[in-house]
């Protein structure tokens, strides 16, 4: 059984016209490891990275988008000097975790898994896996590997080209050992999904009587939510409202991405941004047509606080951070 999928070049199927979908992006980077480093002038240690489409003909998917047949992969190949591999190893793994816990994923959800020697890939020196507690149990999300210089090698090996590196501080030459981080982009979404998502059990609202069953809030870190604010009059039947709303989108839509909506009471309005991560809500209502000021309102705590129109652009810069 292979894992890759078999296709052929060209409009004849035979076997000198046999090629491979790729099943990772690897490979173009060790193969363009020497023209980079001579053409961009770079010294050990550097790294390529590159996100693609990605095919392995798995036996069995499943659990949404977590395991596909077709999918994206972001990988870096880290070249670095032999010796101080395990060095860096520990750099970029510590750095990798961060990355997640920066983009928002909770601490709790996130754990390391030490591969055995026994286990490792033909390949591996050592690998970790970045694995996140999804509905179904634990599973991988990312991973760092120390390829060491198998693919470099390899490369030179059949190909007769010379991978090599000259050290001109050391005054000699080695092949570099690579320090690979990888993470599946679907995996990655998925688990800030579901890391973000929360189903409340009658609302939120503590004012007047629940509406519905359950409420539900995206709580999406603020730097990745699709839309950073949204931009609402009070009600819809009231041009001088409309108008106003409309130039206060105006304003913000060239700093942020943002969302007009007029349509349905202001408190469906509020919920419907919730459920698709909205950090902010900006309200236009009858008192901004008297002072210009606007209500803000935060997704996560309810908050509402009166802002100047005049000063909503720096406001929101200063909560983004």
């Amino acid at each position: 059984f292979n894992l890759m999928f078999k296709t052929f070049l060209g409009p004849v199927e035979e076997e000198s016209n046999v090629a491979y979908l790729r099943p990772e992006t690897a490979q173009a980077m060790f193969t363009n490891f020497k023209l980079v480093q001579e053409a961009m002038r770079l010294k050990i240690p550097f790294g390529i990275a590159q996100i693609g489409h990605c095919f392995r003909n798995e036996i069995t998917t499943g659990n949404f988008t977590f395991r596909s047949r077709e999918f994206d992969i972001a990988e870096i190949e880290y070249f670095v000097k032999p010796g101080e591999d395990e060095k860096i190893f520990e750099q970029w793994l510590g750095d990798w975790e961060n990355f997640f816990l920066n983009l928002g994923l909770k601490k709790e959800n996130l754990r390391r898994y030490e591969h055995k020697k026994e286990s490792l890939a033909h390949y591996s020196k050592r690998t970790v896996d970045l694995e996140y507690r999804f509905p179904w149990g634990w599973a991988e999300l990312a991973g760092v590997a120390n390829r060491t210089d198998f693919d470099l090698s390899q490369h030179a090996k059949f190909s007769g080209k010379d991978l090599g590196y000259f050290d001109e501080e050391a005054k000699k030459s080695y092949v570099p050992y690579v320090i690979e981080p990888t993470l599946g982009v679907e995996r990655l979404a998925l688990a800030l999904i579901v890391d973000a998502y929360e189903e409340i059990k009658g609302g939120r609202t503590e004012t007047t009587k629940a509406v519905k069953e359950e409420e539900v809030v995206l709580r999406l870190d603020k730097k990745i939510a699709p839309v950073t604010v949204a931009v609402l009059p009070l009600v819809k039947n009231k041009p001088n409202l409309t108008d106003k709303a409309k130039e206060v989108y105006k304003l913000l839509k060239a700093d942020f991405n943002c969302r007009y909506d007029e349509v349905g009471s202001i408190g469906r309005r509020y919920r419907r941004q919730d459920e698709i991560g909205t950090p902010w809500c900006v309200t236009v209502d009858f008192g901004t047509l008297e002072d210009d000021d606007v209500t803000l309102r935060d997704r996560d705590s309810m908050a509402q606080e009166r802002v100047a129109v005049k000063n909503l652009p720096l406001t929101l810069k200063a909560k983004l951070g």
